[in-house]
């Protein structure tokens, strides 16, 4: 554990609760995509399956459970509560996203660091990850409505991926043999997908005007 993952670690559970704010105080999902939401209860779930099989801390266990629940939380929220369900945009929403899901399984099992079930799926899940926010961004950019608490939590989330990066440098060079392609790609390729983001987002708050981004 270092300070880069800690803040990494601290960033993305702030997004999370941001999300869930939004949902259960406000009862509204506008401009939150359940396709996306979706796609990261697949990924926590493929993810996190070691639990039943090894434990390596209080902390590790904990942050894992936090969000597995949140996840599978959300989208419970935006398809049967009755509230929250009748602000969901789904005509906006149309992005295919189970076309992601089953590219990324064959390049697990094409492309991993050891052959087994659950690495496989661990692979999985980080190929998943770096593509889980494009039906996010893509509905942002078709309803061009982003009210605050979407801003922020989109901007959590990147941090959390670049946040996680610095991590990845650090370890680098302070651990002998800290060599992780596979994540690192992968990590890399989703931090760029928030690139077009991060510029509009701070050029808002430069010039202190709503969220925006072009269609």
């Amino acid at each position: 554990m270092n300070i880069f993952r800690l803040a990494g670690d601290m960033t993305h559970l702030a997004s999370v609760l941001v999300l869930l704010l939004k949902i259960h105080t406000i009862k509204s999902c506008a401009g939150v995509s359940l396709k996306t939401q979706e796609l990261y209860a697949i990924v926590f779930a493929t993810r996190y399956l070691d639990i039943f099989t090894s434990f390596v801390s209080v902390y590790n266990t904990f942050m894992k459970l936090v969000f597995l629940a949140s996840s599978f939380s959300i989208v419970w929220y935006m398809r049967y509560h009755k509230a929250v369900h009748r602000t969901y945009d789904r005509e906006q929403d149309t992005f295919r996203h189970w076309f992601l899901v089953l590219p990324c399984l064959l390049l697990a099992l094409i492309i991993h660091e050891k052959f087994t079930f659950l690495e496989v799926l661990w692979t999985f899940s980080l190929y998943l990850e770096a593509v889980a926010i494009l039906p996010q961004l893509v509905l942002l950019q078709r309803t061009r409505n982003i009210d605050n608490l979407t801003g922020q939590y989109i901007f959590l989330l990147g941090g959390y991926r670049g946040l996680y990066i610095l991590n990845w440098i650090y370890r680098y060079f302070t651990e002998p043999h800290f060599v992780h392609w596979i994540t690192w790609i992968a990590g890399l390729v989703q931090t760029l997908l928030y690139a077009d983001f991060f510029y509009y987002y701070f050029l808002s708050w430069k010039n202190n005007k709503k969220l925006q981004l072009p269609a």
